[in-house]
């Protein structure tokens, strides 16, 4: 029998792009309870029937795999904090997230673009989970994105739409593309930068910029978008994403830098150095932002956690 590895395979799982939901339910003593879930899928129509899966690592698996009645809230561009609650915070969670409750008196976390209220009709045992299947008796719809995740972390294509479909002049993509606890960069004779390209084609530039990093001899997973900012001396626009090493081929012109020591080389433009130094210190926690703004300023959104 051929053993996986689990590592390898829960990578693979996550190359699926994904919403973000909170599950959220009351346990036997009446307590509420919640957990934040990419594990939602829709099953049918007639009957209105969805299902959750939680894990046997929650503390409140038992809550959610004897409760009556649960509800799935899919949360909205801009919730990270309430996904990252419910993920990882072991104090009152919903003291820190606002919430009202559904006519079963089971939370229903306030901002989320769906909530779906339901009866649970089916729990079934699933390896190191349960599925939970319900029967939606309620919901609510408002306008507005949903907060998407894949390969361990947030994106928000509201906030990288807004950018990229503003762009004017010349436009550079690039990627910080993390091997292990290194960056691949590319040596200039004016210092270091990321890897990247020109172009002026902003509807395949993922595609465009793989293909580009393919030539550089690396194969990657893009990611999210960390920084998004305008040279307005030169008139040219910059985008930045993040990005996982999955094979570097032995003669390619990157070099390998650790992380650790980013803060001390030479890049070739202020704002490379500031955006490399601010992803040292942001790659301690694993917690990323998106800088959108130009050289001089901007703002920063956390948007991603990478795992």
């Amino acid at each position: 029998m051929t053993t996986l590895d689990p590592r390898a395979l829960r990578n693979a799982f996550g190359s699926f792009m994904t919403g973000v939901t909170v599950i959220t339910s009351r346990d036997a003593s009446g307590a509420p309870v919640g957990f934040t879930a990419n594990s939602f899928t829709s099953v049918s129509l007639d009957p209105p029937l969805l299902l959750v899966c939680p894990g046997k690592f929650l503390s409140s698996y038992d809550a959610f795999t004897n409760c009556s009645h649960f509800a799935v809230n899919v949360l909205a561009e801009g919730q990270e904090e309430v996904s990252n609650t419910f993920a990882g915070y072991k104090g009152d969670r919903f003291a820190k997230v606002a919430h009202s409750f559904d006519l079963h008196d089971v939370p229903l976390i306030e901002g989320a673009v769906a909530q779906f209220s339901c009866i649970t009709q089916q729990v079934i045992p699933a390896g190191d989970h349960a599925i939970l299947m319900g029967e939606v008796k309620g919901f609510t719809h408002s306008e507005g994105r949903g907060l998407g995740y894949v390969g361990g972390q947030y994106f928000s294509l509201g906030l990288e739409r807004a950018a990229l479909e503003t762009v004017s002049g010349a436009v550079v993509y690039g990627a910080i593309i993390e091997q292990g606890e290194n960056v691949l960069l590319e040596k200039t004779e004016n210092g270091l930068r990321p890897p990247q390209i020109t172009s002026h084609d902003r509807g395949s530039l993922r595609e465009e910029l793989h293909n580009a990093l393919t030539d550089y001899g690396v194969e990657t997973d893009i990611g999210a978008a960390y920084s998004v900012y305008d040279d307005t001396r030169t008139r040219t626009h910059y985008s930045y994403f993040l990005a996982e090493a999955l094979s570097l081929r032995d003669h390619s012109p990157l070099i390998s830098v650790p992380i650790r020591d980013l803060a001390a080389q030479q890049f070739t433009h202020p704002a490379i150095a500031e955006m490399l130094t601010r992803f040292a210190l942001e790659s301690r926690t694993r917690s990323f932002a998106l800088y959108l703004g130009s050289t001089e300023r901007g703002d920063v959104h956390t948007l991603s956690t990478r795992k």
